[in-house]
């Protein structure tokens, strides 16, 4: 619950108080954390945060496999929650709106990507990343993610979220929903198209849903067969877990796979002029080099990587999944909950997605 102090802080231009749970280091637990915001500015929105997601990329960042994090961190890029103040230049929300952030909050705004509505692929290299990241247009001070109660970002960067949407089930959507549905539609997915989905953690139920919805016949690659029949329930064809023995070929396939493996199993799935989507990330070091010559000979086939999408088309995704009731498969959980989480994640013990009720900050 948003203090009644932070309102005060707000209206006076004041640092916001917040409070949390963060990383001291990549070897860490997470444990209570209090810190502040930058001050409310005239295009900024303060929100209440009411739900966070919890993503794969988030252990990534806290355990320092990417890159070296921003310590204490504070992750998540999943929110969702309720608008309680605004700046004075504010057009697009008003208080008691509700509002969701995704994995990015700014961008110079001025770039031919950013003016394309592809701020996450800055040309000037000022995309802010939600957490993890120095905010060059806030003294260069650490952002800090959606795992606490509140949040102050500049309305350009928040979507807008209808007051009957299941705020529980629309904070992944923030990360999972925009990450799987950019390619699919920027591959141009439409009926009859035969799709796969390598991985199927709570990026590859997504993109399940909506290849289904744009009309395809989907497939799914997993490590076992545990959840063969949740994948028939939502609609797949087959599930392999395995890339060997595999007759069907694919006119697009969507990695979401966030550990080891060789890419090159699933282009050679591919049809002639078939594309792979990459969407998953393994850690540094685990990344299979690639021999160009197995391209070369892999016959017109396109690989691409895609990271998140711009504000615009996250606001599409939004629309889409609410009105296609499209939502993740959710586990809500209390915020001490979190290192458990997490360990059922890097385990393989996790069903699908974790969702912490921000409630549960106040216990």
């Amino acid at each position: 619950m948003l203090l009644d102090s932070n309102l005060d802080e707000a209206k006076s231009g004041k640092r916001i108080s917040a409070k949390g749970y963060a990383v001291a280091h990549k070897s860490d637990s997470f444990k209570p954390f209090s810190f502040s915001r930058h001050p409310l500015g005239e295009n900024d929105i303060l929100i209440e945060i009411l739900y966070a997601g919890i993503c794969h990329s988030d252990i990534h960042s806290a355990r320092s496999e990417w890159k070296e994090g921003i310590y204490p961190m504070v992750p998540g890029h999943e929110i969702a929650g309720k608008v309680v103040a605004v700046g004075a230049k504010v057009s697009k929300f008003k208080v008691g709106d509700y509002a969701g952030v995704g994995c990015m909050v700014n961008s110079c705004g001025e770039c031919e990507a950013c003016r394309a509505s592809n701020e996450q692929f800055c040309e000037n290299g000022k995309t802010i990343f939600t957490y993890d990241c120095h905010d060059c247009f806030h003294d260069n001070e650490p952002t800090f993610g959606g795992y606490s109660n509140n949040i102050v970002v500049s309305e350009k960067f928040a979507i807008n979220v209808p007051q009957n949407a299941p705020l529980d089930k629309v904070a992944p959507l923030l990360c999972a929903g925009i990450t799987t549905y950019s390619p699919l539609k920027f591959s141009g997915v439409k009926k009859g198209d035969k799709v796969a989905v390598a991985g199927f953690g709570g990026l590859g139920v997504m993109a399940v849903k909506y290849a289904l919805q744009m009309g395809a016949e989907v497939y799914v690659f997993a490590r076992n067969k545990n959840k063969e029949s949740e994948a028939k329930k939502l609609g797949v064809t087959k599930l392999y877990d395995s890339t060997q023995n595999v007759n069907e070929r694919f006119d697009l396939i969507i990695s979401t796979i966030p550990t080891k493996y060789d890419p090159m199993e699933y282009v050679n799935l591919l049809k002639n002029g078939g594309e792979m989507a990459i969407v998953g990330l393994p850690p540094v070091g685990e990344a299979v080099p690639t021999d160009l010559t197995r391209l070369v000979f892999a016959a017109n086939k396109k690989v691409y990587g895609s990271l998140i999408g711009g504000i615009k088309e996250t606001q599409e995704m939004m629309d889409f999944s609410l009105k296609h009731e499209i939502y993740p498969e959710t586990e809500i959980i209390s915020i001490d909950k979190i290192n458990e989480a997490y360990e059922n994640l890097t385990s393989g013990k996790a069903k699908f997605r974790y969702v912490i009720d921000m409630k549960s900050l106040e216990k």
